[in-house]
């Protein structure tokens, strides 16, 4: 027994250690999509955001619908340079003989909130994968933003053959729509698309160092909902998501996730005892949810954990600014904060380095008094709602730094 547990500590140790120091091999030497740092696409301080949304147009034929948001207040064009590029795998070089230049005179749309531009492409016969790249440089600082997904690859099923809109012609370009707000679909050969509903309610995620697998539901609610003409403004109504289908003897479609109007934000005193799961003990947050005075056991909550109520006012603040930004940026057809990606984002904040390879997505962070680094793989999964469904490489050998980040929260010192 004496010797099985020493094994079992030194393979703990070994696991830490490889946890906290291993980085990819990713030279910066010839730019590739492995090995391109692309951390702005989840700062909390980026100026722009740059989005592909692709609609096919036949077996190997896409429009490129680029949607770039504008963050800052009246940005201006020439700040910034745009680009785009067809790339045929993840380590093929970015460089001018592929990126082309996307000057004012290519801007199908200059509105309030978004630049768009338009590209239709064909991709050649010979090739089995295919993915569509956009990168945006600031020109004042420096900064470059990229985008990319994919075209052909064994994560997305043929891409379908409509797109939803907003009211001004400009793709819809984000991860949610709150519930009673309408799109306008086009494209295709139909002139109506089918749409299923799913309630569906998800759990919180386990924790990273959690290796037991999570409990799956055997059963999903589905209600069919019908057609609805395209080119015309189309409600959503309820809470959940819904599966949107030019043929449904395919599995093509497309999910549009519906929340509440408050999304991205707090709905209210249930959902925000929902949220703070994360920086809670067990025993803490059970007493919340069987409290009958929600808020009056929220306010106790917060003061209990900074001892301050200063501290526990910026705690608040900063705490749900993170799950705002979770939901921004990882919601699929489940809320944002509740995706392993959104988890790790909550507790630990935006990731110092992001890399993306095929078959996973890499963030690495620094250790707190530390010259190590700690890295999280997130795993893609094949999902018919999403190509980016990513599920977290769990291990034990996180406990130690998620621990330290969640004390480092409640006591009051998080600073992004």
């Amino acid at each position: 027994m004496m010797i099985r547990i020493k094994i079992d500590k030194l393979v703990y140790i070994i696991a830490a250690f490889m946890l906290l120091t291993a980085v990819p091999s990713m030279g910066q030497n010839t730019p590739s999509l492995e090995n391109i740092n692309q951390a702005l696409r989840y700062s909390r301080y980026s100026r722009i955001s740059p989005k592909i949304i692709p609609v096919s147009r036949g077996d190997r034929d896409f429009r490129l619908q680029m949607v770039v948001e504008k963050i800052e207040e009246d940005p201006d064009f020439n700040d910034y340079e745009f680009y785009y590029a067809i790339l045929y795998s993840f380590s093929e070089e970015i460089g001018e003989v592929n990126l082309i230049r996307l000057n004012e005179s290519d801007l199908r749309f200059d509105t309030d909130r978004h630049y768009y531009f338009e590209k239709n492409i064909q991709i050649p016969e010979d090739r089995k994968t295919a993915f569509a790249l956009m990168k945006v440089k600031d020109i004042r600082q420096g900064d470059e933003y990229y985008f990319h997904t994919d075209l052909i690859s064994p994560f997305v099923e043929t891409l379908p053959e409509f797109g939803a809109y907003f009211g001004n012609d400009v793709p819809f370009d984000q991860n949610f729509l709150n519930s009673g707000d309408a799109l306008i679909f086009k494209g295709g050969r139909n002139v109506s698309l089918h749409h299923f509903y799913y309630p569906q309610q998800f759990n919180v995620p386990l924790p990273p160092m959690e290796t037991k697998p999570a409990a799956v539901p055997r059963e999903i609610t589905v209600e069919d909902e019908g057609s609805f003409l395209i080119n015309v403004p189309k409600t959503f109504e309820k809470e959940g998501y819904y599966f949107i289908q030019a043929d449904t003897t395919k599995s093509t479609g497309m999910v549009v996730k519906t929340t509440s109007e408050a999304y991205p934000r707090v709905k209210d005193w249930e959902q925000m005892i929902e949220m703070v799961v994360y920086i809670s003990t067990r025993k803490e947050h059970e007493t919340l949810m069987n409290a009958e005075d929600k808020k009056k056991a929220l306010d106790q909550y917060w003061i209990s954990v900074t001892k301050d109520e200063a501290t526990s006012k910026e705690l608040i603040r900063e705490y749900f600014r993170q799950i705002e930004f979770a939901n921004i940026l990882f919601t699929d057809f489940r809320d944002g904060w509740k995706t392993d990606r959104g988890m790790v984002y909550t507790v630990m904040g935006p990731p110092l380095e992001v890399y993306f390879q095929m078959e996973r997505e890499i963030w690495i962070y620094p250790v707190m008094d530390s010259n190590s680094k700690l890295t999280f793989t997130f795993a893609r999964v094949r999902n018919i709602f999403t190509s980016d469904y990513y599920t977290l490489n769990r291990s034990r050998a996180y406990q130690p730094e998620w621990f330290k980040k969640i004390t480092t929260w409640r006591s009051g010192r998080m600073v992004f």
